[in-house]
């Protein structure tokens, strides 16, 4: 399997996401992302695709940019979160599931483990950031969230938590008790980052997962002004 801080060699990694609507626009976007220094990114379905698109998209990608990090998240393109893996090429670096099933303590991780043999029995090797007390899925109270966080190291690579909903980022203090609880584990944010607020974070998450903040506004393209700023905030600690 892949080590998070063996793949990304700066203290953190800038992850700008792609919300995809088609191959073009996806090269397009991902080339904005090198040339401004991110780290890699993440392509992020949209309503209407398959599977199978989006896989189309990421290859096409990776032939114009084969030595970038592009990892994927099909969203709303799978029932099960164990359908991705065996879908997912060896040159797909990465795969960003936002909910990774991990239960509140004392209920067991079954389809945590599940999830986990799925990968496994893939042969896969890439990243896997997984969704824990992520936005739009059940709640996790703040008595367990340490404990959760502490769980989730054994079943993912990268624990992956957000604000309360797109573009809102979560509450420092969530990501002080979600640090403690994973120590020295990769942890990532996937809501509401911006070279506004970013600095807040830097102390205590290792990977930014960004959209909304980066785009031109009324569009799913990235302005590449927003996406070297945030870079640069990031690079400046």
């Amino acid at each position: 399997m892949a080590n998070f801080h063996e793949v990304f060699k700066e203290r953190h990694a800038v992850l700008p996401v792609v919300h995809v609507t088609n191959t073009e626009q996806a090269i397009k976007n991902v080339g904005i992302a090198l040339e401004q220094g991110a780290d890699g990114v993440f392509l992020f379905s949209t309503v209407g695709r398959s599977l199978k698109d989006l896989n189309i998209v990421h290859a096409g990608v990776k032939r114009q940019f084969p030595d970038f990090w592009v990892g994927v998240n099909y969203h709303d393109l799978v029932d099960d979160p164990i359908e991705v893996f065996p879908s997912l090429k060896p040159d797909i670096n990465g795969v960003w599931l936002e909910d990774a099933q991990i239960n509140p303590l004392g209920q067991g991780q079954l389809e945590a483990l599940r999830i986990n043999m799925a990968r496994e029995d893939s042969g896969w090797t890439g990243l896997y950031f997984g969704g824990v007390a992520f936005k739009y899925r059940d709640r996790v109270s703040e008595k367990d969230l340490r404990g959760v966080a502490q769980v989730a190291t054994k079943y993912m690579d990268v624990v992956t938590t957000s604000g309360d909903g797109t573009g809102h980022p979560p509450e420092v203090s969530k990501i002080e008790t979600m640090r403690d609880g994973v120590g020295d584990y990769p942890l990532a944010i996937g809501s509401g980052m911006s070279e506004n607020n970013i600095f807040k974070y830097l102390e205590l998450a290792d990977a930014f997962l960004v959209s909304s903040s980066l785009l031109v506004p009324y569009t799913e393209d990235f302005d590449p002004a927003k996406v070297k700023a945030l870079v640069q905030a990031v690079r400046a600690k």
